[in-house]
């Protein structure tokens, strides 16, 4: 996959990771189909290469748009090399203080737009033999807190199908590349927030974490610049592993569950074991 020539295709390109990585595309002269529910605020990106990125309206929520956006995409460009599914939310709230209807809604565009925005680009790529899709992820679609259980939730459905989608796909020559950031300085815990009425009973498990993100929002460790950049380099690297953890924090994130899944199963294995006829 020439670098110069390859096409990325990016869902909510408008703030956060989706616009860094347009940008990170940009300055490295790659070609990129930008991608918001309204294109007006993807002009800027427009205007810094008109010959090669292109603004495209997506809701993933919405079938239609997921379809045509692809089409336009083919018939502009006449190819999609790289498809990253970004678009998404925050929701903090204990689980039940998250409504079925809140619920479902965090789970439309993290898990079922990406994976429509997949299905739907994967013939093309299936074709041609090549291809790269980049879902991105979370630190908490591998380790959970108080108070994200919907949206760790929907990325641990989403981790689940990629991992079965990379053994799938492998063979005809794409891959699936599973981005893990942990806390970045992005707008995910502003205008991108939602959070849930609270339960009294609890404000000594939630309770903690609804004041981390408060005092969080603006400050948070990670450089989503940087993150950009990591993410475009194990592209160039034609994805060599299925997950990239990124951010200060992920690392002990992640080392602390594999310890504590690794402890149960010393726990149980003899359990286990003994389960046969």
């Amino acid at each position: 996959m020439n670098a110069q020539s390859r096409v990325w295709f990016v869902t909510g390109s408008s703030s956060g990771f989706g616009r860094n990585i347009v940008e990170e595309v940009i300055a490295r002269g790659e070609r990129v189909v930008a991608t918001a529910r309204d294109p007006r605020t993807l002009e800027d990106l427009v205007a810094r290469a008109p010959d090669r990125v292109l603004a495209v309206r997506l809701d993933v929520t919405k079938p239609e748009q997921v379809q045509e956006s692809i089409a336009v995409a083919l018939k502009h460009f006449g190819a999609i090399d790289v498809l990253v599914n970004n678009a998404g939310y925050t929701l903090l709230g204990a689980v039940e203080e998250t409504s079925d209807a809140e619920l479902r809604a965090v789970f439309e565009p993290l898990f079922f737009g990406a994976v429509a925005m997949t299905r739907a680009v994967l013939p093309h790529m299936r074709e041609r033999r090549t291809g790269i899709i980049v879902q991105v992820s979370s630190v908490t679609g591998f380790v959970t807190y108080p108070g994200v259980g919907a949206y760790s939730a929907a990325k641990h459905a989403l981790e689940g199908l990629s991992e079965s989608l990379a053994k799938e796909v492998a063979p005809l020559g794409v891959k699936v590349l599973l981005v893990e950031p942990g806390m970045f300085r992005t707008k995910l815990l502003g205008p991108s927030y939602r959070q849930m009425p609270e339960l009294a009973p609890y404000a000594e498990t939630v309770g903690p974490m609804r004041a981390y993100v408060a005092q969080s929002a603006g400050t948070q460790p990670g450089d989503p610049e940087k993150a950009a950049k990591a993410i475009v380099d194990a592209v160039d690297a034609g994805a060599p592993t299925l997950r990239l953890f990124l951010g200060p924090d992920a690392p002990g994130a992640i080392r602390e569950k594999l310890a504590q899944v690794a402890a149960d199963v010393d726990r149980t294995e003899q359990v286990a074991l003994a389960m046969g006829f």
